[in-house]
């Protein structure tokens, strides 16, 4: 599919399993932290909308304005950080590049690369809407 060209009605129909939207204030400097800090390419890209991909996954960022008739609006809280509670986990992107890049431009690391009892190195990240970047791939066999 191309996400530069296809229309709303196919891309709605096309959206299969669990999707992710998120709600953020400014889509360009959404769309800027996820392609500086994960590589993440942003298509379609405008005020209120952005088609993102991440290797061969797909999820969206609708900015607050485009919200104005759902009942999540009421829900958001005035003051940051919005997204406290979820984590949106990255398996194929590296902690320490993703957290390199993460400070380069600025942005909130809440956590270093850490090796977890789980089998993953990961680290957190967090984006200017309150949302837990979390970066990670298995961890180095000792």
């Amino acid at each position: 599919m191309d996400y530069e060209t296809v229309d709303a009605e196919k891309f709605g129909q096309s959206l299969k399993g669990i999707g992710l939207n998120l709600l953020v204030r400014d889509v360009a400097l959404e769309c800027a932290f996820l392609n500086a800090v994960f590589g993440m390419a942003c298509h379609q890209q405008s005020a209120d909308f952005a088609i993102i991909t991440y290797g061969n996954q797909v999820f969206q960022l609708h900015a607050d304005g485009t919200y104005h008739s759902n009942p999540l609006l009421g829900l958001l809280p005035e003051a940051p950080p919005r997204g406290t509670g979820i984590e949106i986990r990255l398996y194929d992107s590296d902690p320490e590049i993703s957290v390199q890049n993460a400070k380069a431009i600025g942005a909130t690391v809440l956590q270093e690369p850490t090796d977890k009892p789980h089998g993953l190195r990961e680290a957190y990240i967090l984006c200017e809407n309150g949302y837990a970047w979390v970066p990670s791939c298995p961890k180095p066999n000792s």
